[in-house]
C-alpha cells in the first residue's frame, strides 16, 4: 500500500483538477485558520489528556480510563465517515493495525457521527478497531481540536456534497474535529500527537508506529 500522504495528495490533486475554483477557496480557508492558530489550543506532549466516556456504533458506553488499564492508547479525531479523506486514513490504519496491537495498544477513532443504523452499516464500523461517537464534539473541545467549519465548507457539504450535517451528527453540524489524533500512554500522558487544521492531511500510520515503538 502506499504511503497515506500519496494517497491524499493525490486526491487534493484530482480535485484540484475537477473543481479548482472550490479546491482555492478551500486552500484560503485553511490558510486563514492556520494564520489565526486554530488547533493550537490542542494538549501538548507531556500534557494529561482528559478522560472520556463514549458510545461505540452499537451505544455501548466505552471509557478511556478501562482502555488504558490495558496499553497505551491511540486516539485519532475523524470527521466523519462521508469525508473521503477520513475514509483514505482509516483504511491505512486498518492496514496497519496488527503492527499496533502487537505494540501493545488499542486504536480509538472518534467522530461526531451519532451511533444509529448508517454509522452501523458503513465501512468504518466493519473495521477492526474501536469507533466511538462524540455528539456535539464535546470530547474534541476538551482536546482543543474542535472547529468551526466556515460557511464556505458548510455551504459546499449541504449544497454540493448533499449532506445534512446537523441530522448527521444529531446536533451542531457546524463544530467537527480538526483531524489529529494522539498517544497516551497509560497514565493518559500525551506522548506523540499530529494536529493540522488543514482536513486534507493526515498523520502517517508509520510515524505513530514507530513513536509507539519508542514509548517501548
Amino acid at each position: 500500500m502506499s504511503k497515506l500522504k500519496t494517497q491524499t495528495d493525490a486526491k487534493i490533486e484530482a480535485g484540484r483538477q475537477a473543481k479548482p475554483e472550490f479546491m482555492k477557496g478551500v486552500d484560503d480557508v485553511i490558510s486563514k485558520a492556520k494564520a489565526f492558530e486554530q488547533g493550537s489550543d490542542a494538549i501538548k506532549i507531556g500534557q494529561k489528556a482528559p478522560n472520556f466516556e463514549l458510545p461505540n456504533q452499537e451505544g455501548k458506553p466505552i471509557l478511556l480510563a478501562t482502555l488504558l488499564e490495558q496499553g497505551p492508547v491511540v486516539v485519532t479525531f475523524y470527521r466523519g465517515d462521508w469525508c473521503p479523506y477520513c475514509n483514505l486514513q482509516l483504511r491505512a490504519l486498518q492496514a496497519k493495525l496488527n503492527d499496533i496491537h502487537a505494540l501493545g495498544a488499542t486504536l480509538v477513532a472518534i467522530s461526531p457521527q451519532v451511533p444509529d443504523g448508517s454509522l452501523t452499516e458503513s465501512e468504518i464500523s466493519k473495521m477492526e478497531f474501536i469507533v466511538l461517537s462524540d455528539q456535539d464534539a464535546k470530547v474534541a473541545q476538551q482536546y482543543g481540536v474542535a472547529w468551526e467549519v466556515p460557511e464556505f465548507l458548510m455551504e459546499h457539504m449541504r449544497v454540493d456534497r448533499g449532506l445534512n450535517l446537523d441530522k448527521v451528527n444529531n446536533g451542531n453540524g457546524a463544530i467537527l474535529p480538526i483531524p489529529a489524533t494522539f498517544i497516551l500512554n497509560t497514565n493518559s500522558v500525551v506522548t506523540w500527537n499530529y494536529v493540522n487544521v488543514d482536513y486534507r492531511t493526515r498523520s502517517e500510520p508509520d510515524e505513530i508506529i514507530e513513536a509507539l515503538k519508542n514509548m517501548s
